[in-house]
């Protein structure tokens, strides 16, 4: 029987009316095991409406309410890790231990957001000018929205609401309706964690719950991660209409290996930076920069560590590598290999006609590394966004900086040496928001923000940690004067001396 997943709205499951439905698949077998109701504008109408109300009192209630709901929130979602996991497994394909990693990436936002009372703290001047104090107070928005990609279905919701609603929002979530499931689940968990109906909403849908969104009225905020070309549609729409935007876009994050570098160490963070998670995720590493002659070797390692990558299906517990999300974007993936000798670039490995026995319908893509690429091909320019690793030459430090500051993203880069200075020069000249030194994936903890330069980010603010508390809230500065208690009116006694 076809799994039927539906809205999430005032605190209860809520039938889809649109008569509009996507089929979900699952990766590993390409076949359609879900179907999630896509939402009409009259439905997101009603997930808007249910966190206004809902707002009347959340966004009034004490720091002590938000963070006993926050912290019971975070117990059940460690309880339910493993529930969780398994159906980011059944609809994205991702291995169960990437799955895993997926979620304890998006507690570390729950956390943050129990803590939430520090951030939220005001300034104060005292006596500024005769007997005036000058406070600084954040207060939050109100309804604010949470548009999400595939590729991370619980972390990247997870980088949104927790920190919206501890900062007294509302929020209304759509998530991709390619694997919908794990968002249904993070809200009927925060149901059950205390936090009152239409706080948190989930709607499905496609471009017309997106546009419902971006239109609405009552919508103060929206947070967006995906590729560029609709991050920049997002915040023009969304600052046309009048609401504050973060959408954080596509990358082409780099990875500089200088002649000194242990190579070894580079080579096994090229293979899990490229290859983990199929790929799939903004922050991989997709090109790689070998400066001077260590080219032909750091290839090498890179090529031998790749032959061994077990893929097969994401519940299979020795799988390190499941499928691409769907057939559709598997063929796309595809294409920029096959195309790639015709464009200058060595095919050092080719996983184009990779298959799994007994799972021959399945998304599935071995891995590929292409060498020598020109910055004006295909493969190089694209986000390809699959397991297909590019390499480049350069001659020097310079060169390769220069090389990687051309281009349009700036998300996250990496740097692999043993010398210090080098390191320091590259996290000051690099355009790019993220940075890595000797670390292939600088996605920074909870506690600090995520968001890339250029291309990689439209709008003012990164996403999580101070910025998304900021982002989340605005500033209120009260300019206050009382008269002195000694210049009581005649007839009024309030204990203080006459003459103070």
């Amino acid at each position: 029987m076809t799994k039927i997943v539906n809205h999430w709205i005032g605190g209860k499951t809520v039938e889809g009316t649109s008569g509009n439905w996507g089929p979900v698949t699952d990766p590993a077998t390409g076949a359609v095991t879900t179907k999630v109701a896509l939402a009409s504008a009259e439905e997101v109408d009603a997930a808007v409406a249910a966190a206004r109300a809902a707002y009347e009192t959340w966004g009034t209630s004490s720091l002590a309410q938000r963070t006993t709901v926050l912290f019971k929130y975070r117990a059940l979602l460690d309880a339910h890790r493993d529930e969780i996991a398994a159906l980011i497994t059944a609809e994205h394909g991702k291995v169960h231990s990437d799955a895993l990693g997926e979620v304890a990436r998006g507690l570390e936002i729950v956390e943050l957001a129990c803590g939430i009372t520090v951030q939220l703290k005001g300034e104060l001047s005292t006596q500024v000018s005769n007997r005036v104090d000058v406070a600084a107070i954040r207060q939050p928005l109100g309804v604010v929205a949470g548009i999400t990609p595939f590729n991370f279905p619980a972390m990247v919701p997870m980088w949104m609401f927790p920190l919206a609603i501890a900062c007294g929002n509302t929020f209304v979530l759509k998530p991709s309706e390619k694997d919908p499931s794990a968002a249904n689940l993070l809200a009927e968990l925060a149901s059950q964690a205390g936090l009152p109906d239409g706080v948190l909403n989930v709607v499905h849908g496609d471009k017309v719950a997106v546009d419902a969104l971006l239109e609405h009225p009552d919508v103060a905020a929206v947070s967006f991660v995906g590729s560029t070309p609709i991050a920049r549609y997002i915040h023009t729409t969304a600052s046309a209409n009048g609401k504050r935007v973060q959408a954080l876009g596509g990358a082409k994050n780099h990875m500089l290996v200088l002649p000194d570098a242990d190579l070894d160490a580079a080579a096994d963070a090229a293979v899990s930076a490229a290859y983990g998670s199929a790929g799939e995720r903004c922050m991989a590493i997709s090109a790689v920069v070998a400066v001077g002659a260590i080219g032909d070797e750091l290839v090498e390692k890179i090529r031998e560590r790749a032959e061994k990558i077990k893929i097969g299906p994401g519940n299979d517990p020795t799988s390190e590598m499941g499928p691409l999300i769907t057939a559709a974007h598997r063929d796309k993936v595809a294409s920029y290999v096959t195309g790639a000798a015709a464009q200058g670039a060595e095919v050092v490995l080719d996983g184009t006609g990779y298959t799994v026995d007994g799972f021959e319908d399945g998304h599935w893509i071995g891995l590929s590394l292409l060498d020598k690429v020109s910055t004006d091909s295909d493969a190089y320019r694209d986000e390809i966004f699959g397991p297909v690793l590019c390499v480049l030459r350069a001659d020097t430090y310079e060169e390769g900086v220069r090389l990687i500051n051309d281009s349009p993203f700036g998300n996250g880069t990496a740097i692999f040496t043993r010398d210090g200075g080098a390191a320091r020069r590259f996290q000051l000249e690099i355009q790019a928001g993220m940075v890595g030194v000797n670390v292939p994936i600088p996605v920074p903890v909870g506690y600090h923000s995520f968001g890339g330069w250029k291309d990689s980010l439209f709008g003012d603010h990164h996403i999580y940690g101070n910025d998304g508390v900021h982002f989340y809230t605005r500033g209120k500065v009260v300019t206050t004067r009382w008269p002195d208690p000694s210049e009581a009116p005649a007839g009024v006694d309030l204990g203080f001396p006459r003459n103070h």
